[in-house]
């Protein structure tokens, strides 16, 4: 009898064991921090130039990209971007009076290549609350990018993107985002699909521009979608805050 109750005494401290590990085990799931996400966005492009100089959302068109980014700490992170939109204008619509009576209009698609740096306003994660995270924040960011535009007068040109966003994680390894920036470009040709000796954007009132004084600019309003992945050592977890 002190035997059989001796065995079953052992069986229960197996069991509470194998539950003790296994309790451990999902707390060290749970408390895993990511440093990458990857994911998709997409919402609406617009233009700002000569043929729109006052609304930012005047004549919207669709866009659609892929972003990467890798999360530094808490407060930094860096973000790849890739993407495909649409631009349109036209003068008709932007209130100038040009010379000679003169309107015309445009459309074309662009892509982008681009690079930033976010600064997040909270200590943005769903773990580590003693250390004062959140699950969301907003934030702002700015980088380089490359913009080629489609035609018969091709545009190529950098652009300097000023941004602010709101991300949030709602759930493990889900990150749900939105943002609206501004996409500065280093060139006056972006409103410039042909050359048929009309009125053109690039220099409507015959008044050479600096390099720095280029009107051209695009707008992205834009959601996003991101998963996390790439599992961040123990060992780092401190130096994040």
């Amino acid at each position: 009898m002190m035997r059989r109750r001796k065995h079953e005494d052992r069986s229960k401290i197996y069991i509470l064991l194998l539950v003790f590990m296994g309790l451990i085990s999902s707390a060290n799931s749970f408390s895993q921090e990511y440093q990458y996400e990857i994911g998709g966005m997409t919402g609406i492009s617009s233009y700002m130039g000569d043929a729109n100089k006052t609304n930012p959302f005047q004549n919207p068109n669709f866009a659609l990209g892929a972003v990467l980014r890798y999360n530094k700490n808490f407060r930094w992170a860096y973000k790849g971007n890739i993407l495909i939109g649409g631009v349109s204008g036209d003068t008709r619509k932007s209130g100038n009076v040009f010379p000679n009576q003169q309107n015309t209009s445009f459309k074309r698609t662009f892509y982008e290549v681009g690079g930033q740096i976010e600064y997040n306003f909270f200590h943005y994660s769903d773990k580590y609350q003693y250390l004062g995270t959140r699950r969301f924040s907003p934030y702002i960011f700015t980088g380089l990018g490359l913009t080629v535009g489609s035609g018969d007068e091709t545009f190529l040109g950098m652009n300097l993107p000023l941004g602010m966003g709101l991300k949030y994680k709602w759930k493990d390894r889900l990150n749900l985002g939105f943002e609206f920036s501004f996409r500065k470009l280093f060139g006056d040709s972006f409103d410039v699909t042909s050359k048929d000796g009309g009125l053109s954007l690039d220099d409507p009132y015959n008044i050479k521009s600096s390099f720095f004084k280029n009107k051209d600019w695009y707008i992205l309003t834009m959601f996003s979608v991101t998963w996390d992945f790439g599992v961040r050592s123990k060992s780092c977890v401190d130096s994040l805050y």
